[in-house]
């Protein structure tokens, strides 16, 4: 629930009135040092005392103050202020129904794998699937990185609440159904594998108060077809039995994630037209009845990854209770994330850091009269008109992008190659003076360099893309 409704009932002799206040539900993530040893339990209460004496938060943010709570400055590492149904930029914690989770995320890499070599074969074995640990340090940041247009993030969120809320309830299953498998599909690039692992890794948070431990098994589907005949299908079998045995353990939340599903059911597509062995007809069949298997679990989500969605057969769509196309990024999700990609480098030292205008910020600019199209490209010494230029530019470059179908992947590779530019020409030998994107002090580039790089590449790439089309 994304408000929460909460009755005040105030009661006297004659009559008794009943009020209703929305509170907004706010999630907050306090992630612990690697080597605390501090519980839970307490370190939430601290958490929750701290913010009730705050008269209003921010959001999203990062929390600040509380290192001088001795009990949170010795294990805490960082204090989040994350999603939130609420349209405001900043809420009144009275009006704030506080979802406190804490976590420790393990810095281990992958601790499990499972082989797809054939019986007598040890020298020819792929990978069929490996097990991490969550929440992972190598994700943290993961969830916030992924931009999109729409609300997908917060669809996921809601979809795995509502299954909870259900099963919570014992509902009957010959009545009300769902599998628990979510398919995400769209072009390559647009952070589909990504944001299945984010999801992993924000629900073992978000659900610590439920299991005790969380884990990702990442399955190859490329591996799970054999050279050895009929050996496929039992391969799936193996698999999915070390699946059932991590569900075994209740307090164990356990994602599975099929990356490029469709190898999978294109398999079964060439068995029924006769151009495939019929192995691959046994390992997709292997694989449906082992999801039918896993959907009475309540500790275990399935996701699945597609870039050919024609490629998959109304057998395995039909198990997903979410099939959700990740569209490549449009002209505000693009600002958002040059925006960040900015913000990064000048966080590490690596530009001067101004200011850079959040979206509806540079909407509003974009509406008004006072800055002409020429006036955008020029550099100002104020940095206000700083700030406003940067953000225009980048929005018309986000326009750019759109139009060259740029990948959120592609986008973030753009600070790289507008870099590579300044490198390539020499640091030393451009002209030190705010006119041309550099620092006038040490030569080094300032935010409008980066911008105008980017703006160059984007350039040079749709460029090559006309003459590929020739």
């Amino acid at each position: 629930m994304t408000i929460e409704d909460v009755s005040m009932t105030k009661q006297d002799s004659s009559s008794s009135t009943t009020a209703s206040v929305a509170r907004w539900t706010v999630h907050v993530e306090a992630r612990l040092q690697q080597r605390a040893a501090a519980r839970f339990d307490s370190i939430r209460k601290h958490v929750h005392t701290y913010m009730n004496s705050l008269e209003r938060i921010s959001l999203p943010a990062k929390l600040q103050g509380w290192q001088d709570v001795p009990e949170l400055a010795s294990s805490v590492d960082q204090i989040t202020i994350c999603e939130s149904r609420c349209p405001l930029n900043v809420l009144s914690v009275s009006d704030a129904l506080l979802q406190i989770h804490v976590y420790q995320p393990s810095d281990s890499d992958t601790f499990e794998e499972f082989s797809s070599g054939g019986p007598g074969d040890g020298e020819d074995e792929t990978m069929a699937a490996t097990v991490c640990e969550l929440p992972n340090s190598n994700w943290e940041g993961l969830w916030d990185s992924l931009i999109y247009g729409d609300d997908v993030k917060m669809k996921l969120l809601d979809y795995i609440h509502a299954t909870f809320t259900l099963s919570d309830a014992n509902v009957d299953f010959n009545l009300i159904s769902w599998n628990r498998v979510v398919l995400l599909h769209g072009p390559p690039g647009t952070g589909k594998t990504s944001l299945c692992r984010a999801l992993a890794q924000k629900l073992s948070i978000r659900l610590s108060h439920r299991f005790s431990s969380a884990r990702l098994m990442e399955i190859n589907a490329h591996s799970l077809f054999s050279k050895w005949f009929s050996e496929s299908g039992k391969l799936v079998q193996r698999l999915f039995s070390s699946i059932n045995e991590l569900i075994e353990e209740e307090d164990t939340f356990v994602v599975v994630l099929i990356d490029e599903v469709e190898s999978l059911t294109a398999a079964r597509a060439g068995a029924v037209a006769g151009t495939e062995p019929s192995d691959g007809l046994r390992v997709v069949n292997a694989l449906l009845t082992q999801l039918d298997k896993l959907r009475h679990k309540k500790n275990v989500l399935v996701m699945s990854t597609s870039n050919l969605v024609k490629a998959i057969d109304c057998a395995f769509l039909d198990r997903a209770d979410i099939v959700q196309y990740i569209d490549l990024p449009g002209r505000e999700a693009i600002y958002d994330i040059l925006r960040t990609c900015l913000n990064e480098v000048m966080i590490k030292g690596v530009v001067p850091a101004i200011p850079l205008p959040t979206l509806k910020q540079v909407q509003m600019y974009e509406r008004s009269h006072e800055t002409t199209s020429d006036d955008i490209f020029q550099i100002s010494l104020d940095t206000r008109k700083r700030t406003k230029n940067i953000g225009l530019r980048l929005l018309n470059l986000g326009d750019k992008c759109r139009t060259q179908g740029m990948s959120g992947r592609s986008l973030r590779r753009l600070p790289v190659l507008a870099l590579a530019r300044f490198i390539g020409l020499g640091l030393s030998s451009m002209p030190a003076s705010g006119s041309d994107g550099l620092d006038a002090d040490s030569g080094a580039p300032q935010v409008e360099g980066w911008v105008a790089g980017m703006e160059r590449v984007v350039q040079e790439q749709g460029d090559e893309l006309q003459r590929l089309g020739n």
